[in-house]
């Protein structure tokens, strides 16, 4: 596959996968949109002009789709207030992190996991004091906001969205690792048989 195919292959998956677990944030299979963000930075850097507004979009209508069908006007969920927007730097946080692990990426190895797991935790910090924030200082869910009030509902949240993003980016990793020592097996055998 060439490197277009390939990320065409990348974004295709990570559509999927956000289509597929945005529906629920609660449900069994928790939401995979940070980890998306995360992992598009990584492998669609190149795109980032048009790959991350696509997926923004998409997560956007996905919401818009699953208020509407539970019979409630978008703007008028929960979920959703002026803060909402908010989650366009969030998730560009995420996508930032992975674009920070892609520069200087020269194959797996542990320095590149030690990088890496510094950058997921960094990115999932600042995604969630956006998205959170967001939310905690601009809804009318939150009757009287303080700044301690926002620093127990970020500490309450911080580690389940940690935790998520670094199993769905944990899976990414493997496959990554598994991918580059096929390739390395592959080239092996032909440099035998040549």
């Amino acid at each position: 596959m060439t490197s277009t195919a390939q990320r065409a292959f990348v974004l295709s998956v990570l559509v999927l996968l956000m289509a597929a677990t945005r529906v629920n944030h609660f449900a069994a299979i928790p939401d995979a949109s940070w980890a998306v963000f995360f992992i598009g930075g990584f492998y669609l850097r190149q795109w980032t002009r048009w790959a991350f507004p696509l997926l923004m979009a998409l997560a956007v209508v996905v919401d818009w789709i699953v208020i509407r069908r539970s019979g409630l006007d978008f703007w008028q969920h929960y979920c959703v207030s002026p803060g909402y927007w908010m989650l366009l730097p969030a998730y560009f946080a995420m996508w930032g992190g992975g674009m920070l692990l892609r520069g200087g990426y020269h194959g797996a190895h542990w320095a590149a996991l030690g990088k890496g797991a510094l950058l997921l935790v960094a990115a999932v910090a600042v995604c969630h004091l956006f998205a959170q924030g967001g939310f905690y200082w601009t809804s009318d869910s939150v009757a009287a906001p303080t700044l301690g009030g926002w620093a127990k509902n970020y500490s309450d949240w911080f580690l389940p969205y940690l935790r998520t993003a670094a199993v769905y980016v944990g899976l990414a990793a493997a496959l990554q690792l598994a991918t580059e020592q096929v390739g390395k097996l592959l080239q092996a055998r032909r440099d035998v048989l040549h």
